[in-house]
């Protein structure tokens, strides 16, 4: 069966590029008799609020969109995401790291090859570690890609593959080669909520079904590293379809960042729902 997700941050209001993303996926999903999901993603405790999933929610109603089953809330489910670190750590294929974002940053400006050496720090020096978990320092747990090249050996490690059924920011489709080493030593789990994106997006697709990925292209890069996970995890590879993402007037493209005019806006400016649509080239009926 065709499963697919709309997963949305709860770290403000959604905007047209949301709508398009979560259109396209439901979409998608009616056309091929399949199910359509909706996934809460907000292990970031300090930019993710409430009232945002609420919005979420009231707009994709208001979208008139509905999904299979309760939306899977992330923050609900930490103790999964524990379990998967332990599994990847009991096989010695995490470091603890113990570096700031700005450690990390001065590191890339200071690398004499280049910011992805800078990426992949290495795990700290033993005596160092044992100060700083004796000193009660927070940590992150990051990838090696040195020892997951180890477990999985040169066959699979040079000829893992994903296939596109969309397009790259480049036009990339078809089956596409992984750059396992894309994301450096690629964090895991954050040092407060004990899990970060690429797990727990991992987990959760593997473990709902999710047979058809269906994103914009701003997270074609994050695909290398989220099949890397999902080979060393054992979880099947879904079929991956990025789409071309929106512009405003501007010729910027609708993020949160630049706060573009949210759906809550238009929508108390009059904005009808089958009037977006049709705007976004999509009719009620998919």
């Amino acid at each position: 069966m065709f499963i697919t997700r709309f997963a949305p941050s709860p770290t403000g209001r959604l905007h047209k590029g949301h709508a398009f993303s979560a259109l396209t996926a439901w979409s998608a999903a009616k056309a091929a008799g399949g199910r359509f999901l909706l996934r809460i993603e907000d292990i970031d405790p300090t930019r993710c609020k409430p009232e945002y999933e609420a919005g979420i929610l009231e707009d994709l109603t208001w979208l008139e969109l509905d999904w299979d089953g309760p939306a899977r809330r992330q923050s609900d489910h930490l103790g999964d995401y524990a379990a998967a670190v332990e599994s990847l750590r009991a096989r010695g294929l995490l470091y603890r790291c113990f570096r700031t974002r700005k450690d990390i940053l001065n590191a890339i400006g200071d690398a004499p090859h280049g910011a992805m050496e800078a990426v992949r720090p290495g795990p700290h020096p033993a005596a160092e570690e044992a100060r700083l978990l004796a000193d009660g320092a927070p940590f992150a747990w990051r990838l090696s890609l040195d020892r997951a090249r180890e477990a999985l050996g040169e066959t699979i490690w040079t000829g893992m593959s994903f296939t596109e059924e969309g397009a790259g920011p480049d036009g990339q489709t078809g089956v596409l080669p992984v750059d396992p080493t894309a994301g450096g030593d690629v964090v895991l789990a954050r040092k407060d909520t004990g899990v970060a994106y690429h797990l727990a997006v991992t987990h959760d697709d593997a473990l709902q079904g999710v047979t058809h990925v269906i994103r914009g292209q701003d997270l074609f890069a994050a695909t290398s590293v989220q099949r890397l996970i999902q080979t060393l995890m054992g979880w099947p590879a879904p079929a991956y379809r990025h789409h071309r993402l929106l512009a405003g007037p501007d010729g910027r493209r609708y993020a949160k960042r630049d706060r573009s005019v949210t759906l809550a806006e238009l929508r108390a400016g009059g904005l009808t729902p089958q009037a977006l649509r049709a705007e976004l080239g999509f009719s009620r009926g998919g």
